[in-house]
């Protein structure tokens, strides 16, 4: 007998954008006298969906794969690339417009915060509520529920509906039901993200154990560490489009490789440059601070130049640095006037900041660069920016030094002596 748990064939998904500007005063006559032209352009087009100005977008495409149980399956890939839609088809959420999924097995999801509750309920009535949706009977819940309280750590509000809760609260509390009920199959999105460190900790070692259960795992996380650490396979999403499916090592390595790694500098112009009604960027750029590679030893600049579109607002910009596998290694920033603490006027600006030689370890980096009001209030963000490679050219007389252990290696100042003890 076949172990394949879930079975995808051909599935697409299609959604309608566009905006469709009518009168306030359209009526039943123009309705109707609209009618046999919307026909006819039907007929004409069979993409036609009915309303000027709309356009169809495929956020799925014939996708095609089988999971076979046991499998723990991360799925990666860009912002809307169409991960969360996939999970909510699979989850039965929502029908493909096209093509056929079948599982075979009972399946728990945890893709929103509070998926499943009602917010009237008190935690206790929704850990009951959530175990029937599962198709388990009230003994099967109440023999697992104090592991769900224990885990989710919420005992103290157990009798309060969760309408009351904080997000984290109730991401707590949701994994812990679907994580706990038995279910065959668990499909979990990013929104574990909501809780902090400890609970992700706590949740990504669940999650482990599940799956040496013998029970199957869906992830979707931009944490690729974990996806390396959690999953045994991977498929890499691209525009709707499965890129790739096989070992979870090679499709996050695919992921990282294929995309950020060649860009050292950009510029941008006109309506490509990335931005809003407050900031636009214009250009980014990271070089070695001297020489032409950038190596462990010869410093790394970064610099940025946008345009502030607004004036009387407080600005910082910052960055992020990351390692391709998502591990953010510290964050800075600048304030944007001459007193630090002013408005920045509206104009052209650059900024400039220096990464120290001897800093970061051979590696892949790349950058968040975001730009702040009031030192919490993020007016506009840019996501993977741009990315660098750290080598290490310097040898010794027998080749190249051992790479040092870390995610970063500075070069410390030591002292040393010597106390030599006469007779």
């Amino acid at each position: 007998m076949s172990n394949t748990v879930i079975t995808v064939r051909n599935i697409s998904k299609r959604y309608m954008i566009g905006h469709q500007r009518q009168a306030a005063n359209t009526g039943f006559r123009d309705v109707l006298s609209e009618l046999p032209t919307k026909l006819w352009r039907r007929l004409r087009n069979p993409h036609y969906l009915g309303n000027d100005g709309e356009e169809i977008f495929w956020a799925l495409k014939d996708i095609d794969f089988e999971v076979d149980e046991g499998t723990c399956l991360g799925i990666i890939g860009r912002n809307g690339a169409g991960k969360s839609t996939l999970l909510k088809v699979l989850s039965r959420i929502t029908e493909p417009t096209t093509g056929r999924v079948t599982i075979r097995g009972r399946v728990a999801s945890l893709l929103e915060v509070g998926t499943g509750f009602h917010p009237e309920l008190t935690g206790r009535e929704n850990i009951f509520l959530n175990g029937s949706i599962l198709g388990m009977s009230r003994r099967e819940v109440s023999r697992k529920f104090d592991e769900i309280i224990d885990f989710a750590g919420v005992e103290r509000f157990l009798d309060t509906p969760v309408k009351r809760y904080s997000s984290g609260m109730y991401v707590r509390l949701a994994f812990a039901i679907a994580a706990h009920l038995e279910p065959e199959i668990l499909i979990v999105d990013e929104v574990l993200a909501v809780g902090d460190a400890r609970f992700q900790k706590k949740c990504l070692g669940k999650m482990e154990s599940v799956g040496k259960e013998g029970k199957t795992v869906l992830f979707v996380s931009h944490n690729m560490a974990a996806v390396k650490t959690l999953c045994n396979r991977g498929m890499l999403l691209e525009n709707g489009q499965m890129a790739f499916m096989g070992a979870a090592e090679e499709a996050v390595e695919q992921y990282l490789g294929a995309s950020i790694l060649d860009r050292k500098e950009i510029v941008w112009s006109g309506a490509e440059a990335p931005g809003n009604r407050y900031i636009g960027v214009e250009s980014i750029a990271v070089r070695p601070l001297h020489g032409a590679v950038i190596d462990i030893e010869s410093g790394i600049e970064f610099s940025v130049g946008f345009v502030n579109k607004e004036a009387g607002k407080k600005i910082s910009c910052a960055l992020r640095l990351y390692t391709l596998d998502g591990i953010c290694l510290f964050a800075t920033g600048v304030f944007l006037s001459s007193d630090d603490e002013g408005d920045a006027e509206p104009g052209r600006y650059s900024a400039r900041c220096v990464f120290p030689p001897n800093l970061l370890n051979v590696g892949a980096y790349k950058i968040h660069l975001m730009f702040v009001q009031n030192r919490r209030e993020l007016l506009f963000g840019l996501e993977e920016a741009i990315a660098f490679e750290v080598e290490h050219t310097v040898k010794t007389v027998g080749g190249h030094m051992t790479p040092a252990q870390g995610l970063i290696r500075p070069k410390l100042d030591w002292t040393w002596q010597v106390s030599q003890e006469g007779s």
